[in-house]
């Protein structure tokens, strides 16, 4: 067909259309049966991080895109969004009616890909290992409010929760919860390097040169038990250094498929170009891009420092120059279209003002100009992130209150040095490990934080949050919720910029594009297959 982009609906929780693509050829590279993904994903394994894919320790979306296809969940997000649904459980629900305690039968006859068992005693084995390794990643935190895990024979599982927590189905959809076998994951130390077993749809064989996985080759595991509809027999996933390589591979037809992360410049060329065998899908996403601070730094402990920034940074501005029509301002933590978003910046700071900043930095005693250095990362969030922080340096340094250099660095150096407090200000994304607003401010704000951020406002963590959890319908937490985002937006420990569309690129006889992301930016490589040319 003619090549064109095609929009997916930007609404959560409501089943998406069945888009099939069509037309055209083109067998990738490597095992001609193989559907060939491409990305721009690097997978190290280095010192500081030598256990990439261990799910006790992974929390990036691109080693989470590689768990979620090998390690099994109890619960899953379903293909149309909406809430978590079961997978290698049979059933689960809460059994009492304070959110407190949270039981699952695991399916009959489920098997790791070796062939063994899966028994309530591993879901158990799992969960209270990535609790007592308690990774430098952070990961463990979205497991906090279990207090112990029960089993009852070798199909029952009970979590007795030490709050309410009616997120925790959402928390047994993420790899962190994922099932592992207790002869390949050693109970006191994570597993290095980049071999993964489970009980998911594929098997993985990882191709690694000078310890980085180069290519990650998926198998259909013949013993998988659940509910996803495996589409191929094989997909294999090629990490390239850069968007441009990617882009190059997929116009050759060395690779079928390419996601995260195309340039701005590649998705506007493709929306453009109707006379091509590759087709754009565009789907709603929740990615969303801030700044992060060490509120302990002496650059930036004066809030008054962290409030004139958010005072003088234009967002719509910043979003129209890197990158137009694929991304909105963010005024929150909080995504636009989740529950119980509230633009709390904007209703604080309104328009940008160097005027506002002054006062602000004047009333405080801050000398000005301000010497701040933005740190960003060269080669995970995308090209365009360079020209972002470029903006971002103009947009400040044009106020005459701050004197500020930019520094890039690739991911394997950045998030290492981001989490030993070795930047003042850093430029950092993310991808929700589910759709709920909790995820998008317990992660930042509670104990254990994923930026291992000093700032801790007692009032959030243990009023607002455990409020909010309280509440199983999630509107009526959106009370607690704003409560946060306004303290937020207040206290400046984070500074929201945009949050991001989705998409993904392939050859028009690939099928499934329409379902390959889901809006947490999980890619689901089992919905993918190769259709016939018309």
């Amino acid at each position: 067909m003619n090549r064109k982009t095609l929009v997916l609906p930007a609404v959560v929780g409501l089943l998406a259309p069945v888009l099939a693509a069509c037309g055209g050829s083109g067998s990738g590279s490597g095992d001609s049966d193989a559907i060939v993904v491409g990305t721009t994903d690097r997978f190290t394994a280095s010192k500081d991080a030598p256990a990439p894919l261990d799910p006790a320790y992974a929390y990036d979306v691109g080693t989470w895109n590689v768990l979620r296809q090998t390690v099994q969940t109890l619960m899953i997000q379903p293909r149309g969004e909406g809430e978590p649904v079961p997978e290698a459980a049979e059933r689960c629900g809460f059994t009492d009616t304070g959110n407190e305690r949270y039981a699952c039968t695991l399916r009959d006859g489920l098997k790791f890909a070796n062939g063994d068992p899966v028994t309530a005693a591993d879901v158990k084995y799992s969960i209270d290992r990535a609790l007592s390794l308690k990774a430098d990643s952070g990961v463990f935190a979205l497991l906090s409010t279990v207090d112990t895990v029960e089993t009852q024979g070798d199909r029952e599982v009970i979590f007795h929760l030490k709050t309410a927590d009616a997120t925790f189905p959402y928390k047994l959809s993420t790899p962190v919860a994922g099932i592992v076998d207790p002869d390949d994951y050693p109970k006191n130390k994570l597993r290095d390097g980049f071999d993964l077993e489970g009980s998911g749809p594929y098997t993985l064989k990882a191709v690694v040169e000078n310890d980085e996985m180069v290519r990650a080759e998926f198998t259909r595991n013949p013993e998988y038990k659940g509910t996803l509809k495996v589409n191929n027999d094989k997909v294999e996933m090629v990490s390239f250094k850069d968007a441009d390589a990617m882009g190059e591979a997929l116009e050759k037809g060395d690779i079928d498929l390419m996601t995260r992360a195309m340039s701005p410049d590649q998705i506007r060329k493709l929306s453009g170009d109707a006379d091509t065998e590759v087709d754009l899908v565009e789907m709603p996403g929740l990615e969303i891009r801030y700044l992060g601070f060490d509120t302990d730094a002496p650059s930036v402990k004066s809030k008054a420092v962290r409030q004139a920034m958010a005072q003088v940074v234009n967002r719509s501005a910043l979003v129209a120059k890197v990158y137009g029509s694929q991304a909105e301002p963010l005024y929150s933590l909080v995504p636009a279209s989740v529950t119980g978003h509230s633009n709390s910046f904007f209703n604080k700071y309104g328009d940008p003002s160097v005027t506002k900043a002054r006062s602000l930095l004047n009333q405080a005693n801050v000398t000005t100009p301000v010497k701040l250095t933005l740190h960003y990362t060269t080669d995970h969030y995308g090209p365009g992130t360079k020209k972002e922080f470029e903006v971002l340096r103009d947009q400040l340094n044009s106020s005459g209150l701050f004197e500020v250099g930019i520094k890039g660095t690739p991911w394997d150096t950045f998030r290492p040095a981001e989490k030993k407090g070795e930047y003042d200000v850093y430029g950092m994304g993310w991808f929700p490990d589910f759709p709920d607003a909790d995820n998008f401010l317990a992660p930042f704000l509670d104990k254990d934080n994923t930026l291992g951020s000093p700032y801790a406002n007692g009032r959030i963590r243990n009023t607002l949050i455990p409020e909010s959890r309280r509440e199983a319908d999630r509107l009526s937490a959106s009370t607690s919720l704003t409560d946060i985002q306004d303290i937020v937006a207040s206290d400046v420990p984070v500074l929201p910029l945009w949050q991001g569309k989705q998409y993904v690129a392939a050859r028009d006889d690939i099928t499934g594009t329409a379902y390959a992301l889901n809006s947490s930016s999980t890619l689901q490589l089992w919905e993918l297959g190769r259709g016939v040319s018309g």
